[in-house]
């Protein structure tokens, strides 16, 4: 079983440098899409691959964040949001609930310059592990996200001179490290212990060129579907946003 993930940064713009056909020759199972910056109804629908049903969950402000997904096989449930208001109207988590396990599809706030939104993204993360922990007493839990945080060192090109930005900050990088203690997995690195992987870069000083970048996009899972995982990996040549997609390959069927 052959998931993907990936940040758009704006479905329609993301259209135009050829994600339908990218979408036909990968073949996944499931999308999952982060940032989509649209809604249904304007987002080009007709251009749906065959065979596949899309599931949104849009941001109420127009052009701004909202998930979408697109998958082969019905889910059970769809859940829309966490049942938190301030954060579902930013449409940020979406979910797909399968036999085996359920597929969380969720991007997180970005703290932004000076921090500004950083006590936003706190309350965010802790809302959300409480809801991951809910489903996880029914069923195992993959997680297919843009975090917004480079957990190590290891996982971006200067750390030290990002040390205190957005995405590189002590509480950011200290919840993330609690959230895994929890009981999830970071599975890229289960499969890749070296640096260099990056999965979002900037669109200035040819940063993306030079591979100076970031890895804040991540498959996680709860640790007891780990057994059920055969492949992860990134996809850096794969062009249309600021980010690239990450793959994860599952033994067990949906």
């Amino acid at each position: 079983m052959n998931l993907i993930s990936w940040n758009l940064n704006g479905i329609k713009s993301t259209m135009g440098y050829g994600l339908i056909d990218f979408v036909k020759k990968d073949n996944a199972d499931v999308y999952c899409f982060q940032e989509v910056k649209s809604n249904p109804e304007d987002a080009n629908l007709e251009m749906i691959p065959l065979g596949y049903k899309s599931y949104w969950f849009p941001a109420e402000k127009k052009g701004y964040a909202g998930v979408m997904a697109y998958s082969k096989i019905e889910p059970l449930s769809i859940i829309k949001g966490l049942g938190r208001e301030e954060f579902d109207k930013e449409g940020r988590v979406l979910t797909l609930e399968f036999e085996n396990f359920f597929l969380v599809n969720a991007y997180f706030p970005h703290s932004q310059r000076e921090l500004k939104r950083i006590d936003f993204k706190l309350n965010f993360n802790k809302t959300f592990l409480k809801f991951c922990e809910k489903l996880r007493k029914k069923k195992p839990v993959v997680i297919a996200s843009d975090f917004n945080v480079a957990h190590k060192e290891i996982d971006l090109k200067n750390p030290k001179s990002n040390r205190k930005n957005a995405g590189f900050t002590d509480q950011e990088r200290e919840w993330f490290e609690y959230f895994l203690n929890k009981g999830y997995v970071d599975i890229f690195r289960e499969f890749e212990k070296e640096g260099g992987h990056y999965t979002w870069w900037s669109n200035r000083f040819k940063a993306r060129e030079r591979n100076i970048g970031w890895r804040v996009d991540y498959f996680i899972v709860s640790s007891e579907f780990l057994k059920n995982v055969k492949k992860s990996e990134i996809l850096p040549d794969i062009f249309g946003s600021d980010h690239c997609p990450i793959r994860l390959v599952l033994s067990k069927s949906i």
